[in-house]
């Protein structure tokens, strides 16, 4: 039994009032303290089926375990890191980390112990009393992140939050979220459209098929860290992944 299990999740939309077939029966165990990548093409459901493992969508057939027990909805142990940070441009960068802490009711004084150890670690330290507006892309996704982080969830969804970023950006990030994985030694669910992105982060890699989508296959990347995206060594994995995406279609 892994931390987290997805059982023959399928879902449905309306399309030109039929009935389409987005998820076609996925099955994932991730394990606890893993990072797994979600590659697949594009509108295959990646982001569907982790909205699912958030609780944010229901699905309309199979189901999700955590620790062996069934959810149906959203929940504090789970927290989603999206594309767009959805940071609030009214608040400073502490309040946006402390946001989910001061609604938890945490007090003020171990709200601000709690989110300095996560802005230090996201390297915001600095910018602390900025409002996120000032701030570029990258530097509003690490306050998204150490948001994330403050909650001290079980399970960390991440929906493609490199994806805005210039490629400079995204492979110090590349570097950085490695090594927070190995402090925190959270188990992290992470969808990306970006193979070298995914064999870089990645223990293992879970390949989508097209719609409607199934994991064709689950890659392990057994390769030291941190990783770089320049590391000619990971290329072997980058084709492996390459190979799985271009044989198309359920099998």
């Amino acid at each position: 039994m892994g931390k987290l299990e997805a059982k023959n999740i399928e879902k449905f939309f309306q399309h030109d009032g039929k009935p389409l077939k987005a998820l076609g029966g996925v099955n994932l165990t991730v394990n606890d303290g893993e990072f797994v990548c979600i590659v697949g093409p594009s509108g295959c459901g990646k982001s569907t089926f982790l909205r699912i493992l958030a609780g944010l969508e229901k699905p309309d057939g199979g189901e999700i375990m955590l620790d062996g027990k069934k959810l149906d909805d959203t929940g504090p142990e789970r927290i989603m890191v999206f594309q767009e940070g959805a940071l609030f441009p009214w608040l400073t960068v502490r309040n946006n980390v402390e946001y989910g802490l001061k609604i938890s009711g945490i007090p003020e004084k171990e709200r601000n112990e709690i989110s300095n150890r996560y802005l230090d670690m996201m390297q915001l330290t600095q910018f602390a009393n900025s409002y996120t507006y000032q701030l570029s892309t990258g530097m509003k996704q690490r306050v998204a992140i150490a948001r994330a982080l403050v909650m001290d969830p079980d399970v960390l969804l991440m929906d493609e939050p490199f994806a805005a970023l210039d490629s400079q950006t995204r492979d110090l990030l590349l570097v950085e979220m490695q090594l927070i994985w190995q402090k925190t030694q959270k188990t992290i669910i992470f969808v990306t459209h970006n193979v070298p992105e995914a064999a870089v982060l990645g223990s293992r890699v879970a390949v989508f098929s097209a719609r409607p989508s199934i994991v064709k296959k689950i890659i392990d990347v057994d390769y030291k860290r941190p990783r770089v995206a320049e590391d000619e060594n990971l290329g072997a994995y980058e084709k492996e992944i390459l190979s799985s995406l271009r044989h198309q279609g359920p099998k």
